[in-house]
């Protein structure tokens, strides 16, 4: 390599690639000529050696077990701020003054009812519809019923389309939510917090009074945080992807619930809960720890590893004092669950094969176990990480949107099909 170049050598011709330096993080190579000047492309699955686009938002470093939220350390954000707080700092920048903390919160709060028909709407879902279909498909429905704001040259109206869906997300999976347990919708008080609101939607009933558990309050609220953004991982690059077309915010939005859906990414906490009870008891474990040392056994620890942290998942540690504080406000002083986690998760940061392999618990080990404790079923889990990601997803596309280098996303491929051929009439097959 030369000075901020990268050499490479395709039969016999060798061509130099400028190398670019983030503030922090490896350096990339830069291949956008590369087809143009050697007529090949390159080949990364996954694309998990492609960086697919410059970004100030988020920042992971796996090895260190570091996530940053426009350069502020995740933990940081959950002990001391607030959702929205967060949400603020991924939209701006930076951290609001009380001024502007107090008018975001505000404009928020003032947005978060919906158009009254979304409850016809939702009638017309079955009543046993999947929470994560319904949050979808009420997505995609946004850019009918406000379509004031998804003219995306506007920005003004992509700030407008930003606040409606932070506001206006929560509102829509707590109705998903009553809508799957048959129970009335409730509309919001502008007087609570955003996660206190979002229990009280889910939670009470309009014949009985209902308090929200401050503690209860504080965990959702830190879940939100914790799940706020995660760098281009899948359901992100998703957003990304479908609003390089210029598609309106609602409908990429849609696009990355649709993405988050999968079992692979967003249904890691439901699937780490499932193992728990799996387990059963701690006296299993060693039964349960030797069948994910079988390579011939497909049974697989849920929680463990990740595929960007080959460290202990920063968001883990604070999940796990969460659970404790949840379960001791409930009065639960042992939960057979939680149990089976402590012990788990000793045995990863000791066991000679785990710290080989790095299988670190993760966030998902711990939040499935607070969900339930709270009351969500596991059905909605998922719709949980979405209204998390919901601001992470809307920082993302308007970052994308606003920067001048932006195309549309074209990925290209390896074709190993069969070669040109000449049609035959279908009287002259054999």
């Amino acid at each position: 390599m030369s000075e901020n170049k990268a050499r490479i050598t395709v039969e016999g011709k060798t061509i130099e690639l400028p190398i670019r330096s983030g503030t922090i993080g490896p350096n990339v190579i830069e291949i956008g000529t590369l087809y143009k000047k050697t007529g090949i492309f390159t080949y990364d699955p996954g694309f998990t050696s492609t960086a697919s686009c410059e970004s100030r938002t988020t920042y992971i470093d796996g090895d260190r077990g570091v996530l940053l939220y426009r350069g502020y350390p995740i933990d940081q954000l959950a002990e001391k701020g607030d959702f929205l707080e967060t949400c603020y700092l991924l939209l701006y920048g930076e951290l609001p003054t009380q001024r502007q903390k107090k008018d975001f919160d505000y404009r928020v709060q003032h947005h978060n009812m919906v158009h009254e028909q979304f409850s016809r709407f939702f009638h017309g879902f079955r009543r046993d519809s999947h929470p994560m279909a319904v949050m979808v498909a009420c997505l995609g429905a946004m850019s009918a019923f406000y379509h004031d704001s998804i003219d995306i040259t506007d920005p003004h109206q992509r700030m407008v389309a930003s606040i409606r869906l932070i506001a206006k997300v929560p509102t829509l999976a707590a109705m998903a939510y009553k809508y799957s347990i048959g129970q009335p919708f409730i509309y919001p008080l502008n007087s609570l917090g955003y996660a206190e609101n979002f229990l009280h939607m889910c939670f009470s009933v309009p014949c009985e009074e209902y308090k929200v558990n401050s503690i209860f309050a504080r965990a959702m609220d830190k879940i939100f945080i914790l799940h706020a953004d995660h760098e281009q991982n899948a359901s992100t690059s998703t957003v990304r992807l479908a609003g390089s077309s210029g598609a309106n915010p609602f409908a990429c939005i849609a696009a990355g619930v649709a993405c988050l859906w999968g079992p692979a990414h967003g249904g890691a906490n439901e699937a780490s809960l499932k193992m728990l009870e799996q387990i059963g008891s701690v006296k299993r474990i060693p039964e349960f720890i030797a069948r994910a040392k079988d390579k011939n056994d497909p049974f697989r620890l849920m929680g463990f590893g990740h595929r960007v942290y080959k460290n202990y998942d920063p968001r883990a540690r604070i999940m796990q004092q969460t659970c404790h504080e949840v379960l001791k406000e409930l009065g639960i002083k042992d939960d057979p669950l939680l149990d089976i986690a402590v012990e788990l998760e000793h045995i990863a940061l000791n066991d000679k094969y785990f710290i080989e392999k790095k299988l670190y618990p993760n966030i998902d080990f711990y939040s499935g176990i607070i969900l339930r404790a709270l009351g969500f079923p596991t059905s909605m889990f998922t719709v949980l990480f979405a209204l998390a990601r919901s601001v992470g997803w809307v920082a993302q596309w308007k970052e994308m949107i606003e920067d001048p280098a932006q195309k549309i996303g074209r990925p290209r491929q390896l074709y190993t099909g069969v070669v040109e051929r000449t049609y035959v009439p279908i009287k002259n097959r054999k």
